[in-house]
């Protein structure tokens, strides 16, 4: 029964909706994202999930083929005009980058060796492509029993930076909502509203098509894709620059998969790929590296808290504001997403104020995130390596 590929999505989905319910019945205190990527990794381990259940499902395909399309649709929520105006996120988030690396690298090398620090440090500053290019690089030089702490600190790194993010995020909201109330609040979608207003073309009948609209979606992205394998540039900033500029030139519209009609398909697409990178991921993996394994993972996520602070008081931002732009490293895309949709929705005491709430928060958490886990990650995993 569970070899039906609907089954297997369905199991794997009622995790994720069982995540949806808990957070929001604790006002976002417990992520989403972090409920269904620990629930999945239990029901393998006690044998309810099948290990082959993701690949069954084959919605996880699905999703690997939507993550260039969400982050093009990212790149059409963030107006360039607001673009320019977020460079302190990208300081903040290279802080963060900055001090974890450097905690990392002269503990762990002092505890343990400076492989295993190599091993942490790629994986902790970002994702996928910074573990990819260190475990090649740990095989290529026969430190084979290293190769399994990246893929336990992308897999984990998450469990302590989500719920740190979160409440570093719904303090910052609590600030917004006290500063609305004595009126200081500027928000900061009077300056996209005035930029989306720009963009935006009237709609005649092939504009409002959302067959029409998705398929133009994809070929951006598609082009984001053939210009990622072409250059030396990820193909996820070319989606992200297609995006922006698409917007900006009203090749695309504001929000283009919610105006298609596709945005919560594909990010419940892209959740399973989320998943799907713990898949491989053993009870007795954890347990022969635990103790480097928790200190990678408290360190680096120590260190990201103590730049993200130190550079946003700096820069003049808000604290609560800064540090969770700098531990998008732990998470990324599209968890730094739903972090911000899901405090909105918790302490906002209207629809209206979830949406002020929402814009001021996800711009810098997104640069943040693209920054850290897009691009100085794979910076960081390939100069590192090669010291080895």
């Amino acid at each position: 029964m569970i070899s039906n590929p609907l089954v297997a999505t369905t199991l794997i989905f009622a995790l994720i909706a069982l995540g949806e319910y808990i957070s929001i019945i604790t006002r976002a205190r417990v992520p989403m994202l972090l409920t269904a990527m620990v629930g999945y990794l239990v029901c393998v381990w006690t044998g309810i999930f099948p290990t082959d259940l993701l690949a069954t499902s084959q919605f996880a395909a699905l999703g690997a083929i939507l993550v260039g399309p969400a982050i093009l649709h990212m790149g059409t929520m963030i107006p360039f005009s607001l673009l320019k105006s977020q460079y302190k996120a990208v300081l903040i988030s290279l802080g963060g980058l900055v001090v974890s690396g450097a905690l990392v690298l002269i503990i762990v090398s002092f505890m343990f060796d400076y492989p295993t620090a190599v091993a942490g440090v790629g994986p902790l500053s970002g994702g996928i492509v910074a573990l990819i290019v260190t475990s090649e690089r740990l095989s290529e030089l026969g430190l084979t029993s290293l190769v399994v702490i990246p893929a336990l600190v992308v897999a984990f790194q998450g469990v302590l930076g989500m719920p740190l993010a979160q409440y570093f995020l719904r303090k910052y909201a609590f600030t917004i909502q006290e500063k609305i109330d004595n009126g200081t609040f500027v928000p900061i979608n009077q300056e996209e509203a005035s930029a989306t207003k720009e963009t935006e073309k009237p709609e005649g009948p092939i504009r409002s098509s959302a067959t029409l609209k998705l398929f133009f979606i994809f070929v951006g992205a598609a082009i984001g894709i053939v210009l990622g394998e072409l250059t030396p540039i990820h193909y996820s900033l070319w989606c992200l620059a297609i995006g922006v500029g698409g917007l900006k030139l009203g090749i695309f519209q504001h929000k283009s998969l919610e105006k298609a009609n596709s945005f919560n398909i594909t990010m419940i697409g892209i959740i399973f790929v989320v998943i799907g990178t713990m898949a491989d991921v053993g009870p007795q993996d954890v347990l022969n590296n635990l103790p480097s394994i928790i200190v990678l993972l408290l360190l680096g996520t120590f260190g990201l808290s103590v730049g993200g602070f130190l550079v946003s008081k700096l820069l003049k931002w808000h604290p609560y504001k800064g540090m969770p732009v700098a531990l998008t490293a732990l998470f990324g895309f599209p968890a730094d997403y739903i972090l911000c949709e899901e405090v909105s929705r918790s302490i906002a005491r209207n629809k209206e104020e979830e949406q002020t709430i929402f814009d001021e928060i996800l711009t810098p958490m997104l640069i943040g995130g693209f920054t850290t886990v897009t691009v100085a990650s794979v910076v960081i995993a390939g100069i590192l390596v090669e010291t080895l």
